[in-house]
């Protein structure tokens, strides 16, 4: 008997690790420190939240269908939007809103590929990413990356077989957290255009880059829509988490395709959420800056806390956006750790073989800490639990 679609692949990691909060107790002065999941936990600003309701309230479109690559003025906004922050120029029918990036990725997936296709990602890789691979029967070809969680372009290459339709990259990484340098992704797209393929680049974390400008150049390169699909969130940007607005920029043709799955999975994307994504790139400028400075000082309290877990025996691979990406000293593997940390901590956290290929060992000595939603105070505190484990 076949297996169905689903049966392919794992379970969500974030779920799976919240059934491990089950049976255990919490108290006031020591509550759970939960690091497992990379989205905002506050609300949008309350300006946003008040837009939101009343263009619910007073506009009839706001619970209609609408145009199932987006609203109008949402991919225009977008695309000026983009065009600023990468120095180039970019059409609003070379943009579409999902729902989601999730879905944006997804979307792309199924039409570039078909049944035994292959796509490159590096490891540790996006779970979600290799799930939909799964799913829709394509090959996940892992590119090892070494210490500093950079993939190489010409591991990369040897990689690549007629069955290759794409490299996916994700920066600032998910989960590594590490800021791939503008040389690097400029070499993976000149890669992917010398291939045929396509470079799908995830730069969901991009508003929270520690780097000011552009972070690459691609946009401003020859025909980029013929070999770049990029992916972006309004989630983490504006707290839109639970509204799902994602979107995608790539070429007219390619979104054609793209239109046929979005037509038969959501038909459009919600009403709610493209107001208010659109609403927060023309207000909420000053607002998202503030935010980004806040993430910069969370990672600056990792990297100030770093000597105390180096001295027991932790190194720090990756660091930027949300995440931190560490290697444990303990002589168990993460899977295991990272349920021990949970009743004997109260931290909550994904391990490493969570982000790689099943068999690969590098994964058991890894974990990810999310430490967007804790504040220099919960930092310290997450270290000194950590510091203070006797395994």
């Amino acid at each position: 008997m076949t297996q169905s679609r689903t049966a392919t692949t794992f379970a969500p990691p974030v779920m799976e690790a919240r059934r491990w909060l089950e049976g255990v107790t919490f108290t006031a002065d020591r509550p759970l420190i939960n690091v497992s999941q990379a989205a905002p936990v506050d609300p949008p600003p309350q300006p946003l939240r008040q837009a939101m309701a009343d263009f619910a309230l007073t506009e009839d479109s706001a619970h209609l269908y609408g145009p199932v690559l987006g609203n109008d003025d949402l991919r225009a906004g977008l695309a000026h939007e983009i065009s600023d922050h990468y120095a180039a120029s970019v059409r609003a029918d070379q943009v579409a809103i999902t729902s989601g990036c999730n879905q944006a990725f997804a979307c792309t997936i199924s039409a570039l590929t078909t049944e035994g296709d292959e796509v490159i990602l590096p490891t540790p890789w996006y779970f979600n990413h290799k799930m939909w691979l799964d799913m829709a029967g394509v090959t996940a070809v892992p590119l090892t990356t070494g210490p500093d969680l950079l993939p190489d372009p010409a591991q990369a290459e040897a990689l690549i077989t007629p069955r290759t339709r794409a490299i996916s990259l994700v920066t600032p990484n998910n989960p590594g957290g590490v800021e791939y340098p503008a040389d690097l992704v400029q070499a993976f797209f000149d890669l992917a255009r010398k291939h045929g393929i396509r470079l799908l680049l995830d730069e969901t974390y991009r508003d929270f880059d520690s780097r000011e400008g552009a972070p690459h150049p691609l946009f401003s390169q020859p025909d980029w829509d013929d070999t770049l699909v990029h992916l972006y969130s309004f989630s983490k940007a504006y707290r839109l988490t639970g509204h799902r607005v994602g979107a995608l920029a790539t070429s007219p043709a390619l979104l054609s395709e793209i239109e046929k799955f979005l037509d038969t999975v959501a038909i459009c994307p919600g009403q709610i959420g493209q107001h208010a994504a659109l609403w927060g790139m023309e207000n909420l400028g000053e607002w998202l800056a503030g935010e980004r400075q806040e993430i910069l000082d969370r990672r600056a309290a990792i990297t100030d806390g770093m000597p105390a877990l180096e001295a027991k025996g932790w190194k720090l691979l990756g660091l930027g956006a949300y995440f931190a990406y560490l290697e444990h000293p303990f002589d168990l593997p993460s899977d295991e750790l990272a349920r021990k940390l949970v009743p004997e901590a109260g931290v909550l956290l994904l391990p490493g073989t969570m982000f790689m290929p099943e068999g690969d060992t590098a994964g058991t000595r890894q974990v990810r800490v999310a430490f967007a939603n804790l504040d220099r105070a919960g930092i310290g505190q997450l270290f000194e639990r950590l510091s203070s484990l006797t395994l």
